[in-house]
C-alpha cells in the first residue's frame, strides 16, 4: 500500500468547487431510467448516453473531480475508438469503479439487506486498476423501520455490513485503489430526522471501529453517506436548515478528521434539494469541520441530462447543457456559494 499515493487521490476526489459524478448504475438500473424516456436498454444505447456526459467538457474539467463507472462502462470505447476511462481522465478528472455484488436479503433479518462481493474481489481490484480504476466504492443499504419499529435497523444488520465494508476497503488499500465506504440509511419510510440522525450515527460509529480492526488508513479513504433527512413518508419533513444542522453534528460525532473528505449520496432527494443542503452544510459550518463536504450525485445530477437527451443524436447539446447546469450548481454549493436565484437564472 502507497498511503502518499492514496491520499493524494483522495485530497483531489473532494478538490475545492468539485465532486463525483456516479455512473455506476448497473444494467437492470440503467434499463429503469431508459424506460422512463422510451429509450432501449442497449449497450450502444448505454455507451452514447455516458460518452455525452464525460465529453461536457465544462462540467468534467471544472466540476467533477471522478466519476464511479460500472464494470461494462469501464471496459467500453466511445464511438470514435478511445476508451472512456481515456476521455474522463484528459478532462481532469479519476476514473473510479463500483466493486459490490448488490444487497441481497440478509439470512436470519427478515426486511434487511447485507452486501456481497467479496469472494474473488482482490483480483477483480487488480484489474480494474489495470483498466484505469484509482478508487472504488462499495454500498451498504440500512433501512429503518416503519410506524416506530425501533427493531430495525438491527445490531447484526449493522455489524454485518459494516464489516463487509471493512473488509473491501482494506482489499482496496492493499491494491493502491482509494475505497469510498458508502453506508446508506435509507430515507424511503415515515422516520423523522431525529431518528435518521441516531441511526446513522450509530452506522458511523460502527464502521470507523471495523475500519479500525481492519488496519484500514483512513487518510486515505472517502466516505459516502446519507445526510440526516426526514424519512419521505414522515409528515414533518425536516427544513434545510435542520438538515444542514443535524447532518453536521452527527459527522463531527461519529467521523474522525483524518478521513480528507465526505462525498454526500442524493438518496432519493430531488435535485435542488441535494444541492440546497450541501450548499447550506459548506456556507454555515465550514469553520467547523476538519474534512471537505462535497457530493457523489447520480441521479441528482443525471435525472436533467437525461431527460434532455432522450436518447437523440441531436439532442447531446441539449443533453450537455443539464448535466454542465447541474455540475456547476453542485460545484458552487460544495463552496457554500450557491443560491436558488443562481438556479432561476439559468
Amino acid at each position: 500500500m502507497n498511503l502518499t499515493a492514496l491520499n493524494k487521490i483522495a485530497v483531489a476526489m473532494v478538490a475545492p468547487g468539485k465532486g463525483i459524478l456516479a455512473a455506476d448504475e448497473s444494467s437492470g438500473t440503467i434499463k429503469k431510467r431508459f424506460d422512463s424516456i422510451n429509450v432501449e436498454s442497449t449497450a450502444d444505447n448505454r455507451r452514447d448516453y455516458r460518452e455525452m456526459l464525460f465529453r461536457t467538457e465544462e462540467a468534467m474539467s471544472e466540476h467533477i473531480s471522478g466519476v464511479i463507472l460500472y464494470d461494462e462502462t469501464i471496459r467500453q470505447n466511445a464511438k470514435d475508438g478511445t476508451p472512456l476511462v481515456k476521455l474522463i481522465e484528459a478532462a481532469g478528472s479519476i476514473p473510479g469503479i463500483k466493486v459490490d455484488g448488490g444487497a441481497v436479503d440478509l439470512a436470519g433479518a427478515p426486511g434487511e439487506k447485507i452486501t456481497e462481493g467479496l469472494d474473488g474481489l482482490r483480483g477483480r481490484l487488480k484489474e480494474y486498476y489495470d483498466l484505469g480504476a484509482r478508487f472504488a466504492k462499495w454500498r451498504a443499504v440500512i433501512d429503518i423501520g416503519r410506524g416506530g419499529d425501533r427493531s430495525m435497523p438491527s445490531y447484526m444488520c449493522l455489524r454485518s455490513n459494516m464489516h463487509a465494508l471493512a473488509r473491501y476497503a482494506a482489499l482496496c488499500q492493499e491494491a493502491n485503489i482509494v475505497p469510498i465506504v458508502e453506508p446508506e440509511v435509507l430515507m424511503d419510510g415515515d422516520h423523522d430526522a431525529e431518528r435518521c440522525y441516531e441511526v446513522t450515527e450509530l452506522t458511523l460509529k460502527l464502521l470507523f471501529e471495523e475500519l479500525y480492526f481492519a488496519r484500514v488508513a483512513l487518510e486515505g479513504t472517502i466516505l459516502k453517506p446519507n445526510m440526516i433527512v426526514s424519512g419521505k413518508k414522515c409528515a414533518k419533513q425536516a427544513g434545510v436548515e435542520e438538515v444542514a444542522e443535524k447532518t453536521v453534528r452527527c459527522f463531527r460525532s461519529a467521523v474522525p478528521a483524518a478521513v480528507p473528505g465526505i462525498v454526500f449520496l442524493s438518496g432519493g432527494q430531488s435535485d435542488e434539494d441535494a444541492t440546497a443542503h450541501l450548499n447550506a452544510m459548506n456556507a454555515a459550518y465550514a469553520d467547523r469541520m476538519p474534512w471537505a463536504l462535497s457530493f457523489s450525485y447520480g441521479r441528482a445530477l443525471q435525472a436533467a441530462p437525461l431527460k434532455a437527451w432522450s436518447g437523440k443524436p441531436e439532442n447531446v447539446a441539449a443533453g450537455q447543457k443539464a448535466f454542465a447546469h447541474r455540475a456547476k450548481m453542485n460545484g458552487l454549493a460544495q463552496l457554500g456559494k450557491w443560491s436558488e436565484s443562481l438556479e432561476k437564472a439559468a
